[in-house]
């Protein structure tokens, strides 16, 4: 089975100190997911789980978008959309 990629498909992740992802999307597109802010909310539902820094390193990537173990992901096309204007994309 292939999985079809298109550019917002993610290629590569890192994770970064302070609750940041390096991104590298398909078509070279790289920027900084940061999401100091959102782990830190206590109204982010699964993603406040993220503040654990232990679960945060395990992101990974699952048909091109990245993904945690308590179900916790990231839209990589909306990615691609914030990353693509500045570089950076900052979760409230």
């Amino acid at each position: 089975m292939s999985v079809e990629t298109s550019t917002e498909t993610i290629r590569a992740v890192n994770i970064l100190p302070d609750y940041r992802l390096s991104v590298t999307f398909m078509d070279g597109v790289q920027g900084i997911a940061d999401l100091s802010a959102l782990v830190k909310s206590e109204t982010a539902g699964r993603y406040t789980a993220l503040a654990d820094r232990a679960l945060f390193g395990r992101a990974t990537l699952e048909l091109g978008a990245i993904t945690w173990p308590n179900g916790a992901d990231l839209d990589p096309s909306w990615l691609y959309d914030e990353i693509s204007k500045s570089g950076e994309w900052k979760a409230a």
